[in-house]
């Protein structure tokens, strides 16, 4: 999707068309890094599971957590979480049980099943991290300055949100 901006604005041509070109490549890696991550799966014959599934239970990792701290926590971000679960759950990826103190909160962590997928997808971050070290295609900061810019643009949206009214 090509995001087209007015440049009526105050903040001037060049940031608006970087503003939306930052948008449109946003989406674009994100819908990759899935694509990547569904290439991964199938050389791995892990064909029980989406891409989304697949990241969920690397971000869940070692981590007992609620369902609710997925999405406040930024390891899911769509907007069924509780299908996700309930179809990882069903394939035996993830355990959920209700806690002891709250009956309505459930804690979910990862079985061995869940691991292994874990693993997988961390192996691939990890070959991609070397990959992209050896072509020395970013300068060692050059990963901390992109994630401060994208910390900043979240924190902005976050404000954005909370604040528009």
């Amino acid at each position: 999707m090509a995001i087209v901006l007015s440049c009526d604005d105050a903040a001037g041509p060049h940031v608006v068309a970087g503003y939306a070109e930052t948008l449109s490549l946003i989406e674009r890696l994100h819908r990759l890094v899935l694509d990547v991550i569904k290439d991964e799966l199938e050389r791995s014959e892990q064909l029980e599971l989406t891409a989304v599934q697949a990241l969920l239970l690397f971000n869940i990792g070692a981590r007992t957590l609620t369902a609710g701290e997925l999405r406040s926590r930024g390891y899911y971000q769509g907007s069924n979480v509780s299908y996700n679960v309930k179809k990882l759950a069903e394939a035996g990826f993830i355990e959920h049980r209700r806690s002891d103190l709250d009956r309505r909160t459930v804690r979910i962590r990862l079985t061995a099943r869940g691991m292994e997928i874990h693993g997988i997808v961390a192996d691939l971050l990890r070959r991609h991290a070397a990959d992209l070290g050896l072509a020395d295609w970013l300068r060692p900061d050059g990963f901390d300055r992109v994630n401060q810019f994208l910390r900043r643009l979240e924190r902005y949206w976050t404000e954005e949100i909370r604040f528009a009214y």
